[in-house]
């Protein structure tokens, strides 16, 4: 048996950092929606656990390969698996793309392997390997809290066309975490009313729900964050935000015809016209 499944990355329309847990991590709250930008994983039989791709990492620490053995582990599995990865999602961008690579391998393996699996155990495998898995499983569109174990599923009517943009540098999740100071005081998320401005494509009102709290330390260091935003709405973005820790920026349009006109001036930034999966 031999098949390819489609990987996407997402945007965090919201990433509201509301504690620090006693295990190191934070918890947060975000609204979090895949785009129509893929990576390609393909699966084959095999002897062992094999892993292809071009990327300059140790197969050991792929998340990959993390994933694969991770379930050949719990499910005590005899047999093996070739994958394949081909990459599209840029690296340290805050667009989820290892993870959502680590949530795919455990969907395809599951198929690969005849497990059979329900999702809720996939989720809990997937939050043993990074915290944005069990989103991926769950996705596309939904209510991340916790550290990100906790997926809630949300309903979105219609698609965004967003433009993403990368500057030429990667940012370190955990870095950015550990510079954030959690305030004692925050605004709570209306998720309902957060929904139903999305619903009725109200940017101007959306423009004043969306936040992302790590924005304020990764642009300090990095102020060419603060400038990609800036040029994305001079080129007719209604919304623009950095999506998790960067150091993609994204950029939501009334249109793809306007997204895809604007996309023509994004200069030597690594960048792509996408639309929100619903």
């Amino acid at each position: 048996m031999s098949f390819s499944l489609q990987t996407p990355a997402k945007i965090n329309w919201t990433l509201s950092i509301i504690g620090k847990r006693d295990d190191g991590y934070h918890d947060i709250i975000s609204p979090t929606q895949c785009v129509s930008l893929f990576d390609s994983l393909t699966f084959e039989e095999a002897g062992e656990v094999e892993m292809i791709s071009d990327l300059d990492v140790p197969v050991d620490q792929n998340l990959v390969y993390r994933a694969a053995v991770l379930l050949k582990k719990y499910s005590a599995v005899r047999r093996g698996a070739r994958i394949l990865l081909k990459k599209d999602i840029p690296v340290g961008a805050g667009l989820g793309g290892g993870s959502s690579d680590a949530a795919c391998t455990l969907k395809g393996l599951n198929r690969l392997w005849g497990l059979d699996l329900p999702q809720k155990e996939l989720m809990s495998l997937g939050s043993q390997i990074g915290s944005d898995v069990p989103f991926f499983i769950g996705g596309p569109f939904s209510l991340v809290e916790g550290r990100g174990e906790k997926v809630t599923t949300l309903e979105a009517v219609n698609a965004v066309d967003i433009i993403i943009v990368k500057p030429d540098i990667s940012i370190s999740t955990s870095w950015a975490y550990s510079s954030y100071v959690v305030e004692l005081t925050k605004k709570g998320i209306d998720i309902k009313l957060f929904c139903q401005t999305l619903d009725r494509r109200d940017f101007v009102s959306l423009r004043d729900i969306v936040l992302n709290d790590l924005e304020r330390v990764v642009a300090v260091r990095y102020p060419v964050i603060a400038e990609i935003e800036k040029m994305l709405i001079k080129k007719g973005a209604v919304i623009s935000l950095m999506s998790g820790s960067g150091s993609a920026v994204f950029g939501v349009f009334e249109s793809a015809d306007k997204a895809i006109r604007a996309s023509a001036d994004m200069g030597k930034y690594w960048y792509r016209v996408v639309k929100t999966l619903v």
